[in-house]
């Protein structure tokens, strides 16, 4: 529990981790109580971090006072039960964990996905401002329909309604090309 150093009276949860300097309940004065988030986290049973008993025992990397209970997966650094961070099995430490999400050297974590119904839409729309360029663009978004089709979209779930725009403008703008061509050549009669 986290208590006021003057009185030493216990905050509340709502005094803690707060913006704003808050009111202490014993005292009435001023504080400001910062902490970290694995504090209020509960643990199963013999998982919580337990407190070195013996000097001979490994300390946690981060928290000398703790009792190791883990090497990270990536730099080996021994870590307590509050510092482990537990991705697909592999339990990497808050360091090797933000560098990897950010160096997307985890790849089981996915930071962002490829939206590839809006490119179909993208690559269906823009070309009509210059229409011989669908020639080359609408079997473009055929092909980026029946490919990505089943493709996980947006992070966020989304229907599949601008496959199926840009699939019904490819396929006009395809028929357009038809019948340009089939004016173009000469029908010989027999």
């Amino acid at each position: 529990m986290i208590s006021c150093p003057k009185c030493q009276t216990p905050l509340s949860k709502q005094a803690i981790n707060i913006k704003a300097a808050a009111t202490c309940p014993g005292c009435s004065g001023l504080l400001r109580a910062d902490v970290f988030p694995a504090l209020y986290r509960s643990f199963p049973k013999g998982a919580s971090a337990e407190v070195l008993h013996v000097d001979k025992e490994a300390s946690c990397f981060y928290h000398p006072d703790k009792k190791a209970e883990i090497p990270c997966a990536a730099c080996g650094r021994f870590l307590c039960a509050l510092c482990d961070v537990v991705l697909n099995g592999q339990h990497l430490c808050p360091i090797c964990f933000e560098k990897g999400k950010i160096q997307h050297k985890i790849k089981s974590l996915e930071n962002h996905r490829t939206c590839y119904d809006t490119i179909a839409l993208v690559v269906a729309i823009v070309p009509i401002l210059i229409y011989w360029v669908t020639i080359f663009t609408a079997p473009l978004v055929i092909f980026l329909t029946f490919r990505y089709w089943k493709a996980p979209s947006s992070i966020i779930p989304r229907t599949k309604v601008r496959f199926i725009l840009a699939f019904v403008i490819a396929g006009i703008q395809i028929a357009g090309w038809i019948s340009i061509f089939s004016n173009l050549i000469p029908l010989k009669n027999l």
